[in-house]
């Protein structure tokens, strides 16, 4: 197999890419409920257009695996995990309260394998981060991932577990300075919050602004105190097309690459900025929305690509198929290879398609404008941020492939097959539920996705854009968990007291958190980043700091501030609750140490 894609000949973009790409064939049978925008489905029908067009073979297909309790609890908070656990459909009204508290309703229903899902995203994001820490990929792919509007405990946007901040905190173990961005309809809000006051992560994101959720995303929020002018916010109106887009997109981008110099980027691709989205209002095409991907990638800085939103699923298939593609370096033809789901992509069968003639609201000026204050605000950060010596969290490591149980892992509501664009959903009436336990001795019994039972259509018929046809599927790919993270030493962290109410607990990693009204749901806090330097013997304290405004006309959040100052092996950990938190990672070296296992398991 050939993992090094040849590049595409796109000007100092000249040199192979090591991609690894993170795949769990079960992802497709996780249903949010009859009649809900968010189909996970999405992502097998993208892997089917991956492997159809032979993309695989220029790249290290993994498995991710689950990520646990304790990786999750690195930035969420421990209540809010434990109750992601434990709630199903059968019991969550026994637990009225708390769904309420966690925001858990009706944008994020309690499903069928909600945890196991929340594990699958994260465990691909965060294995993708460890293979860049490592250099064992330049380019590192979680179309699973990206689900950037969940808070630290609380649930948002269709989204639980907030993948991309847990994958950022992993890469500021070794990395200096990280860069976000996110070209997503819907403001990348969970994100800028969890990293609003530092400068180890600058967040970057294009999205529809005004009446549209979340509401915030100003060209006034900036950041405060040392991360302020780090977040950079791109606020767009309804109607906006590939030139209009790039207009803004590629300067801005250019000049924070010249000032920032990340070691890194996480690139957030939600597919719902294409033209014809169920939920979106942009009119971008598939080529227009890859086209950022091609350009972030041209930079030649290791690359974690992510999904996000999208609920056209033929659309969001094409698109991340496409991107696969880019990421690789390879062209791929606009005619479609036959696959399992053909039918969804007609009438015309093509992997790209052409935009709507929606009116684009986004004046020259309007643009020009938002461009030259962003331009204007890069400007005043002087240099590139600079760390401190210090102690950084052990590495990552992740076990060796061993037998495991695998009727463990939930055996959640499958996908009864229905093409699902519309909001034509009373046609579920034959809905299937599939349950199947298959216990297996080890990955390497584990099918390869692509020989999973396929969509057996009952005609060849196209889809019409208002409605949706039954097609009867049988999957019956095998279930199992894949091995769960494992981290190797603890640091203990010991912060000073600022509470009477403060709880102990045995964290993997460095802390920081913020002071939240229910002291006794202390959460786990995210581990600290990393930096290019040698560690020092001092050590650090982990304080709360006073609170922050953000400054949009839509809405108010109160951002925590928290400061890494020493780090030791203390007998208890104390430290305060937090309830979306803004975090200032900050103080940690690199390490050349490599984990005794790669972080997924090879599918063959």
């Amino acid at each position: 197999m050939d993992r090094s894609g040849n590049s595409l000949p796109s000007g100092n973009d000249g040199t192979k890419r090591r991609v690894a790409y993170y795949y769990d064939e079960e992802v497709g049978n996780y249903y949010y409920g009859q009649g809900h925008a968010m189909k996970p489905h999405r992502i097998r029908m993208a892997h089917s257009l991956i492997v159809h067009y032979g993309v695989d073979k220029h790249m290290e297909v993994l498995r991710p695996y689950p990520a646990r309790d304790r990786d999750l609890c690195r930035f969420h908070a421990e209540d809010y995990v434990a109750f992601l656990r434990e709630v199903t459909p059968d019991t969550q009204h026994e637990q009225l309260r708390a769904l309420k508290l966690f925001n858990v309703g009706e944008d994020c229903p309690v499903f069928d394998g909600l945890f196991s899902f929340c594990q699958t995203s994260a465990g691909g994001s965060v294995s993708g981060a460890v293979m860049l820490n490592h250099g064992r990929s330049d380019i590192a792919i979680n179309w699973a991932g990206g689900l950037h509007h969940a808070k630290m405990r609380e649930a948002s946007g269709f989204c639980y577990v907030n993948d991309i901040v847990l994958a950022i905190l992993e890469l500021l173990k070794h990395h200096s300075r990280v860069l976000y961005i996110d070209i997503d309809v819907h403001h990348g809000d969970g994100v800028e919050e969890a990293f609003y006051t530092t400068d180890r992560v600058m967040t970057v994101s294009f999205h529809m602004f005004g009446d549209f959720f979340p509401g915030t995303g100003d060209l006034r929020d900036i950041g405060h105190e040392k991360g302020k002018y780090y977040a950079l916010n791109v606020p767009l109106k309804a109607g906006i097309d590939d030139e209009s887009y790039q207009s803004v997109f590629k300067p801005v981008i250019t000049k924070v690459m010249e000032v920032y110099q990340p070691g890194v980027v996480v690139l957030q691709c939600g597919a719902d900025s294409l033209s014809g989205d169920r939920l979106g209002c942009f009119n971008l095409s598939v080529k227009g929305h890859a086209e950022c991907v091609r350009f972030v990638r041209s930079f030649n800085v290791p690359l974690l690509l992510v999904g996000g939103g999208g609920y056209t699923i033929r659309n969001v298939a094409r698109c991340w198929c496409y991107e696969t593609g880019i990421a690789v370096g390879m062209d791929l033809q606009d005619k479609l290879p036959f696959n399992e789901y053909y039918g969804y992509f007609g009438p015309d069968y093509t992997l790209n398609y052409s935009p709507s003639n929606m009116e684009n609201k986004n004046s020259r000026a309007y643009l020009d404008s938002i461009r030259v204050k962003l331009l204007q605000n890069l400007s005043t950060l002087q240099h590139v941020p600079s760390v401190p010596f210090s102690e950084r969290p052990p590495d990552t490591e992740l076990p060796e492939d061993e037998d495991e149980d695998m009727e463990a892992r939930y055996q959640g509501h499958r996908w009864d097959g229905a093409m699902s664009d519309s909001d034509s959903e009373g046609e579920h009436e034959h809905k299937q539920q599939h349950e199947a336990a298959v216990s297996e001795a080890a990955f390497s019994s584990r099918r390869h996705p692509q020989h999973m039972q396929v969509i057996q259509q009952e005609g060849d018929t196209a889809m019409d854009e208002d409605s949706e046809k039954e097609v009867d599927k049988t999957t019956e790919a095998p279930k199992g968990t894949g091995h769960e993270m494992d981290f190797t030493q603890v640091v203990e962290v010991e912060t000073r007291e600022s509470s009477a109410n403060t709880n102990i607990i045995d964290s993997g990693d460095p802390s920081v958190t913020a002071r939240d009204q229910q002291p006794s749901s202390s959460p786990r806090s995210p581990s600290v980043g990393a930096r290019d330097q040698q560690p020092s013997s001092s050590p650090l304290f982990v304080t709360p700091a006073a609170s922050v405004s953000r400054h949009s006309p839509h809405t108010t959040s109160t951002a925590l501030q928290s400061t890494v100052v020493l780090v030791s092996q203390a007998p208890e950990i104390q430290r305060l609750t937090g309830h979306n938190a803004s975090l200032e990672i900050s103080n940690v070296p690199d390490s050349t140490s490599m984990p005794h296992s790669l972080p997924g398991s090879r599918i063959n």
